[in-house]
């Protein structure tokens, strides 16, 4: 065993300084095990790809080898959430037990940062003569006069929704750089050459990729002089990764364009444009584009697979995207005669141009070797988009030997994305790595359905990756039961999300709340939701949350605390991003009903491209692609359940081909073993029992 080895192994030892010092710490073997999978990464480099299942301590499994070992590291997450947690709390306090001189930083995407350029112009704008704006304008001003990073996570009371919050940060364009008249005191490039001074980082996937993609925030720069890579929440990597690979145009960007060339030109070059008509023009052409790509309920996405999106009308489709171009022709030559007088109509200009550009790319047929579809909400947004982020990702992390001699990691992937100029020069590092020692770890609590982790490790190009599986320390067979209720009629009747709601709201009039219903469509969720709000009134001591109705961070918020002090108890009914990453540890949470199987939508452009691709290569679209992304997305739902070793709880699936379809083996494979039931009125007693042995530590 190398020296590191010994030195994480006795660290998460029952007699190591962290069983000692931290409290609740308890010495895992599946936690050291993965512990030392990473030291020996660390150490040789190469890939780790790590499945490390609930409360095997997957954090402090990469974080103790990496920190010990002194190098220069990055890590990166999924969800600005968990970054908060490794820097505030998981690092700082790693490093004080161990004794550690680390320098630790944050880097977020600049629209988490204040703009101080932005704030000064902010109260020429229109959104700022709205009721309250100019009271929590002067908070931002004050609030400005003390905060060290500008981070907007400081300033309480003003949420991401907020009309004001793009008026005081930056984006990618509209951003001045080095001409900003606030430039030596900008908060995103003073987080930059903290990143750069210092020995870990931790950053976020969109932040990754986004600079991977359009070198936005300096972690092109910083990733030549890392020597270990680690991505928590790996799960989510491709889907991210082909969201900032692809070419976009929005209606949201058209529209910001409009809005800033109106508050810019007024306010620096009023009479000598008229910017009202010019503004006005594109504004209505984004608008009309939108209509063209018609009338839907919620959100969807079209196919596009030919000259325009299946189900528009061609003529006014082209129409519209001709009427943009000239808008945005018109633009530009007007902010050409007046693009000398400030850095905000020279940034404005190349704005213009790449809207201009990408609605020529929109105007074209698609990319047969990618995928194009119209996403079509209240806005509109245009994609095209790799399938996978395989090729660019493996130019990442390939060994050095395949590379031309000389060339860092960064530049080999700037080259297949077509960067003109390298990441950095050798001049400009810290201390440049060898490619070839790079380590990269990989970890997520769910990673596939298979020892070889096939569904992650295929679409990001680590098919040489070693690959490991951790399972969970929880004992599921005592803590856990799953029941099928086959009395139910077909996913796909009609009636098949009202009776579900029936099930939920018995369940419930038993349990008095500690209930998760995880839905696979919206409208599933209105139709529970609205049933359950209607029958669980205040006498039932319930209350039923539903998503959409108030900000996500509040319903979490509010499901945690329980019932209790004058409390009810909850029922939460959610979709999408409640899958995932919402833990609800102890008794607020006993159990999780999810209404089908969650396989992905057929009408998907996306899925159907991928399911295509996967039928050229001799393969079945449904068992090698539709069926695997179902049973991770199940696993993670299952996942929300049981959340540390004292936790009991049922799981219901209300989708009757998990017992009666032979691929129901294989999706139930992939959960815990847990107890099966194998009636309704057995759920309904296990129920009973949860409620009046709530506290007990015996099998229930």
């Amino acid at each position: 065993m190398s020296l590191l080895g010994q030195r994480v192994a006795e660290t998460l030892s029952d007699h190591g300084v962290l069983a000692q010092v931290v409290p609740g710490f308890q010495p895992r073997q599946g936690q050291t095990d993965m512990a030392m999978a990473v030291s020996q990464t660390v150490q040789e480099g190469g890939q780790l790809v790590v499945e490390a299942g609930t409360g095997v301590g997957k954090t402090y499994a990469y974080l103790v080898p990496v920190l010990l070992s002194g190098q220069r590291a990055l890590v990166s997450t999924a969800t600005k959430a968990l970054q908060d947690q490794l820097f505030s709390r998981d690092i700082p306090r790693l490093v004080e037990v161990l004794g550690l001189p680390v320098r630790v930083a944050l880097l977020k995407g600049r629209s988490n940062y204040l703009c101080l350029h932005r704030m000064e112009q902010a109260r020429h704008s229109p959104e700022s003569a709205q009721p309250g704006a100019q009271k929590a304008l002067a908070k931002i001003e004050t609030w400005a006069q003390s905060t060290r990073t500008g981070d907007m996570a400081e300033l309480t009371g003003l949420d991401e929704r907020s009309s004001l919050w793009p008026l005081v940060t930056s984006t990618r364009d509209n951003c001045l750089g080095s001409s900003c008249p606030r430039y030596r005191a900008c908060h995103v490039m003073l987080a930059r050459k903290e990143a750069m001074a210092s020995d870990v980082v931790v950053i976020n996937h969109h932040l990754f990729f986004a600079d991977m993609a359009v070198r936005e925030s300096g972690v092109a720069e910083l990733l030549p002089t890392v020597r270990v890579t680690v991505f928590d929440e790996a799960h989510q990597l491709n889907e991210i990764g082909v969201n900032f690979l692809g070419k976009q145009l929005s209606t949201v960007q058209l529209l910001e364009l409009a809005r800033d060339v109106l508050a810019t030109g007024l306010q620096l070059a009023r009479g000598l444009v008229d910017w009202q008509t010019l503004s006005g023009q594109l504004e209505k052409a984004s608008r009309d584009l939108r209509l063209a790509a018609g009338m839907h309920r919620g959100s969807v996405r079209l196919r596009w697979t030919h000259a325009l999106p299946e189900g528009v009308d061609e003529s006014e489709w082209t129409q519209a995207l001709k009427t943009l171009s000239i808008s945005l022709e018109l633009l530009m030559a007007g902010l050409d005669t007046v693009s000398e007088l400030a850095p905000d109509f020279q940034r404005l200009c190349e704005r213009t141009r790449e809207l201009l550009q990408r609605t020529a790319l929109f105007s074209s047929a698609p990319d047969p070797e990618g995928v194009r579809w119209a996403e079509v909400s209240a806005q509109l947004r245009l994609v095209e988009s790799p399938l996978d982020i395989a090729q660019a990702f493996s130019a990442l992390t390939k060994p050095v030997a395949s590379r031309p001699p000389g060339q860092d990691a960064s530049e080999d992937l700037m080259a297949h994305l077509g960067a003109s100029e390298p990441a950095m020069s050798p001049e400009e590092a810290v201390a440049q790595v060898d490619a070839g020692q790079r380590a990269w770890v990989f970890t997520s609590a769910t990673l596939g359905d298979d020892p070889s982790l096939r569904w992650f490790t295929e679409p990001c190009g680590l098919t040489s990756a070693t690959v490991m599986q951790v399972t969970s320390p929880f004992d599921y067979a005592r803590q856990a039961a799953l029941y099928v209720p086959e009395h139910l009629p077909k996913p796909g009747d009609p009636g098949h999300a009202l009776q579900v709601a029936q099930l939920v709201e018995e369940a419930v009039r038993l349990l008095g709340g500690r209930t998760l219903v995880l839905t696979t469509t919206l409208n599933a969720m209105r139709t529970i939701g609205e049933y359950l709000q209607s029958r669980l009134d205040a006498s039932a001591n319930v209350e039923v949350l539903v998503q959409g109705q108030s900000p996500k961070r509040r319903l979490m918020e509010r499901f945690r605390e329980g019932a209790g002090e004058g409390r009810s108890g909850c029922v939460l009914v959610a979709s999408a991003t409640f899958w995932e990453g919402f833990d609800v540890p102890g008794d607020a949470l006993q159990l999780v009903i999810i209404d089908k199987l969650p396989f992905p939508p057929p009408g998907d452009p996306l899925f159907e491209a991928r399911s295509q691709r996967v039928t050229r290569e001799g393969k079945s679209a449904f068992a090698d692609h539709a069926l695997p992304e179902a049973a991770v997305t199940l696993k993670q739902g299952a996942g929300r359940l049981i959340r540390s070793e004292t936790d009991k709880g049922v799981l219901v699936v209300c989708d009757n081909r998990l017992a009666t379809m032979s691929y129901g083996r294989r999706l139930v494979r992939g959960l815990p073993e847990m107890r099966r039931l194998s009636s309704y009125a057995e759920f309904l007693d296990l129920v009973q029992q949860l409620t009046t042995d709530a506290t007990s530590s015996t099998t229930f």
